[in-house]
Order: structure tokens, then sequence, then C-alpha cells
């Protein structure tokens, strides 16, 4: 199947014409915890299916990592949102990178609660795409928009007013675990302004000045932005300035829309065979198949690079729900940066159908591995091991959990080095509306390397990856599962909580005990006895912990009473000597 992609009219394939100016200044302050950014790509194919971002957050002054939030938040949506898929609308896009941002702050500021160090901060973003202006506000900054000399403020501040002089911030990014983010939408005409502003600038500049300003022709957009923060100041601004100015300069004649629509519900390609040839890249040979998705070793027919492509079964042709989480997976890969991840290729071209590329790892399955390695070197068994750790320690800091790491979903490449390739069951905190229990219809093993509480409808977070990572480690070294094959008979916590840990000596002697006791914490049911971090339990992996060199680590009250009883005694015959020196002496 030879299936060229259909060319986009003229006018579709141009973008609106930008210019843009931005000025930031600390003002009277010690430190400017505002940021803002323009971006607009080099590439072609991102300016014309995502356009341009411009956005300002300002860090709450209360908390203390305010300064960190912004900067946080105005990057992190930069990055996260020019790796979305093409098949997602701008409002889409924008309202999930917001709860996936909100929620990375928010963990951070619970992180230093005791420090009462907050990462709070606004936030408003413009995304310019094709005729559309798409904007997303949280907080007190605020967005204009100037045509044909008439001014109107797109936003509302989200305050509360305690009184005359006081108010308090009702929204902000990290303030709390749900956000509600106000969007909107603008169709862009030739001539348009649009300003972002920090209170420091709008609370002291009156709206008809702004207008005035933004309206004059001989003035550059970088011009405007510095003349707003310079006359904030000179009326007695006390905080930090930030005003960032874009002008559209032209508008594309058409409209990106249909086109867009007919990317959303891409048609799923039909089942491919070696010399089949689709947008460009030519089919080797299937590489795995199962009930939903297949995988193929594909060759850009441009530049012969060997991919991966990933593509829908056609079983669920119809399911929007699963349709909507395939193309999730997209974005989940675009945004893990990693050694020890698999690289999810941006498309440079437009598709004919619903699939996506990913990095050739040329090796094999960890589970393979495993086979033809029952008791590998230790070193080398712990490198693999620390390598996953690291590549699920990547999906941790964007704020996603695995959820079904196993050997079949980790490669080893030929110079032995450990990569995750797949995203199908990961859990993105913040943006994913409802947590749903893992499922493994036909997928036999997956639930013996799966959290019991995964499986038994309880989102346990990251320690659910460590108690995969445990079991695969314990595998690694022993050949066999901690709890046996009786695990995946498991219907209930009860009996869950039936099962004995197996210790890793009795299968491979050469095992230490304090490495046992790591395993073995590691994937305990409890999740109050289970590691609550990665780095503690690869840190307990590769250095003796000295309370696993006990005899029972976790008798720590016995032992207590143990040292209190010895010191007892060492007290009573240091005094019967001492008294029966004194009584010879006597004599």
């Amino acid at each position: 199947m030879n299936a060229p992609s259909p060319p986009l009219p003229a006018e579709v394939s141009s973008a609106p014409a930008l210019s843009s100016g931005l000025c930031s200044t600390a003002g009277p302050k010690p430190q400017n915890e505002d940021a803002g950014v323009f971006h607009w790509p080099a590439s072609p194919h991102l300016q014309q299916y995502l356009g341009a971002v411009a956005a300002v957050a300002d860090g709450v002054s209360s908390a203390e990592a305010g300064a960190l939030a912004s900067s946080t938040a105005t990057q992190q949506f930069v990055e996260d949102y020019f790796r979305t898929p093409d098949t997602w609308s701008a409002a889409h896009a924008g309202q999930k990178i917001l709860a996936s941002i909100n929620s990375k702050l928010y963990r951070k500021s619970h992180e230093f609660a005791q420090e009462e160090k907050g990462f709070l901060c606004t936030f408003s973003a413009v995304v310019f795409k094709s005729r559309s202006a798409h904007y997303f506000h949280v907080g007190d900054s605020r967005i204009y928009h100037l045509r044909q000399d008439q001014l109107k403020c797109l936003t509302r501040d989200h305050t509360v007013v305690l009184s005359h002089r006081r108010r308090m911030l009702a929204r902000a990014l990290g303030m709390d675990t749900g956000l509600q983010v106000d969007y909107g939408r603008v169709e862009l005409e030739r001539g348009d302004c649009f300003l972002i502003t920090s209170d420091g600038v709008h609370d002291f500049v009156d709206t008809e000045f702004i207008r005035a300003l933004l309206a004059r022709p001989d003035l550059t957009e970088q011009q405007k932005a510095e003349a707003l923060v310079r006359a904030a100041e000179e009326n007695g601004s006390d905080d930090n300035l930030t005003a960032l100015v874009v002008g559209v300069r032209s508008v594309p004649e058409t409209t990106l829309d249909d086109y867009s629509r007919q990317l959303t519900r891409l048609p799923f390609p039909p089942p491919l065979t070696p010399g089949m040839i689709l947008d460009g890249y030519r089919v080797e040979r299937e590489i795995f198949s199962s009930q939903r998705s297949q995988l193929y070793l594909v060759t850009d027919t441009a530049s012969g690079e060997a991919l991966v492509m990933k593509t829908p079964s056609i079983n669920y042709e119809d399911d929007i729900h699963y349709i909507d989480r395939f193309i999730q997976e997209e974005w989940i890969g675009l945004r893990i940066q990693s050694d020890h991840v698999v690289e999810v290729h941006r498309q440079q071209r437009p598709r004919t159908a619903l699939y996506y590329l990913m990095e050739y790892v040329d090796g094999c399955t960890l589970e393979s591995w495993m086979t033809e390695n029952r008791f590998p070197k230790p070193a080398e068994a712990f490198r693999i091991i620390r390598e996953v750790s690291a590549g699920l320690a990547a999906f941790h800091q964007q704020e996603t959990i695995h959820q079904d790491l196993k050997p079949a979903n980790i490669m080893l490449d030929r110079a032995g080095r450990a990569k995750i390739v797949d995203f199908g069951s990961v859990y993105i905190a913040g943006s994913a509306e409802v947590f749903r229990p893992l499922e493994h219809p036909g997928a036999l093993g997956t639930a013996s390397y799966s959290d019991p509480h995964y499986i038994l409808g309880r989102n346990s977070g990251i320690q659910g990856d460590i108690y995969a990572l445990a079991t695969i480690a314990y595998e690694v070294f022993t050949g066999e599962l901690p709890y046996g094959e009786g695990i995946n008979e498991c219907r209930s916590l009860a009996d869950y909580e039936q099962l004995r840990y197996r210790p890793a000596a009795a299968f491979n002697p050469v095992v230490p005990i304090w490495f046992d006791r790591t395993l073995e914490r590691g994937c305990s049911i409890d999740l109050e006895e289970r590691y609550h971090t990665l780095d503690a339990f690869i840190t307990d992996l590769g250095t003796p912990n000295p309370d696993y060199l006990r005899d029972d680590p976790s008798d720590q009250q016995g032992q207590n009473a143990s040292l209190f009883w010895k010191l007892l005694c060492g007290l009573w015959a240091i005094t019967l000597l001492a008294l029966l020196a004194l009584f010879s002496s006597g004599n």
C-alpha cells in the first residue's frame, strides 16, 4: 500500500505572521519572581500545526518558591505544548498541560510544607494557531486584546477583596490538587495586538493609557512593552513588572480547522505487511501484535532511518476513549527525555492514518535476557536495575506513573543498556480525570509485576512502580517471583495479605541478607512498609543498610529492650565486682 499524504491547500501551509516584545524587571523588589516567554518554533511543521506561544507567570509573593514556580510554569508549558500530537486541539493541549504543571507544583509545595515554602504562581498564556488565538488564564495576571483602537480585557482576576487595600488570590497554579482554567478563543485579524501583564503593571497604569500606547503605529512591540513597564514604575509600582506584547502582521486566508478535524479522527491503518509504504515509511516486518496494538519495524524512505511504528488495533476503531488514550501515548513519550526510555519521534510529515513512531532498539527484551542469564553477574544485574530506575525517575519527574512495568516492556540494546519501551498504561497525575484500575485480559504474567493495589483499584502512585521494579530485581537475581505463581490467583486484598515473601537466598545463595531485605521491603504488600522513593530503594540495593544486617530489623522494640537488659546486667556485674573488691580489701 503506497498512501501519499493529501496535499494541503496553499493557503493552509502559511502561519500567522507575528512580532513580539517582552520587558520584565524586579522593580523595587530584590528578586524578579515574574517570568515571561514568547516562543515561535523554527520548524515550519510546528509553526503550521502548533503555532506560537506567549506566556506570563507571576510568582505569589507570600510563597518562598514563587520565582521558581513561575519559571517552571512558563518553561514547561512551552516545552510540553510543542510536544503535543498534531491531532490535539489547542484547547485540549493547553488545559491538559496546565493540569500536569499544577500537579507538579502542588507536590513540590507539600514537600516543603514544614518550611512554609510554596510553589505558587499566576499564569496567563495565548496560543496563536492558524487564524485563532487561544487563551488560558489562572490568577490575577491579565490578557488584553486591541482591535481597531478598541481595547478589551479578555480575563478576569481570580481574587477575593478583603478590604479597600487588600486582596487575596483565590486561584493559582500549585494552590490545590484540582485546577480551574479559564479558556477562550479569538479569531485573529490583521493588525490585532495582544498584551499580557503581571499585576505590577496593570495595577499602576489605566486602560486608556494601555489602549493609546498599543495603538501607536510608530512603536515596535518591544518599545511598547518597555514603555508600559516604565510608566508603571513612574506611577509608583511596588511589585515586579512584566509586559509581553504580540502584534499580528498577517493571518492565513483560510483556516486549518477543517483539516485538524480530519487529523483528530484519522482512520486506523489496515494490517501492514512487508513492502507496504505508509506516509513515506516502508514496512520491513511485524515486531509484535496483540489484541490492542501492533508494532512494525519501518524505514523512513527519505532518510533511511529505522524506526518502530505503533498502530492501533482495528478492534477498537469505534472506541473514542481508546483512540484518545492511544493519541495520549505519543504525547507522554514526547515529554519524557531519558537515555533509558525509548524516544518517541516528532512527526515532520502529515499523517493519513493513526499511528506514532519510536526509535528502534536493536536488542532483546529483559524477559528473554533473563531466560539466557539465570544467575547473572551481580554487578551487571544491578546496573540494569539502576538504569530501569533512572527511566522510571524520568516518568516521575513529569508527574506520570508507568503502572505496568514488566520485563517484556524493557529492552536491552546491543550494548546492554536498558530502555523502557511502553506507554500504554501510564497515569498522568493532574490530567487523568479518573483513575482506571489495570486490566489484564489475556496478558499472562502482567499481574505478577503490577502492584496489587493497582489491580484492586487503588492508585498507589510512585510506590506502585517501586513494587514492579523490586519484583523485577528479585527475578533478575533469582529467576523466581517473590511470592511465587500464587500471586496470579489473588482476587482480594485479603488474598494478597496471606502471601508470604520467599527469601531470595533460597533460590540464589549468594544474595546477602541486606540485599534480600531491601527487595522484601520494595515489594511489600503493605504500603506503610514499602519504600516511598526510588532513590531510597536503589541506595539500599547498592549499599548495605545497617538496619538490615541485624537478625530481625523489624523487631526494633525488642532490640531496644534487649539492649536495656544487657546494660542493666552489666551495671549489676560491675557493682557486684566493686562490692567484692571492697569486701576483700576490708578483710
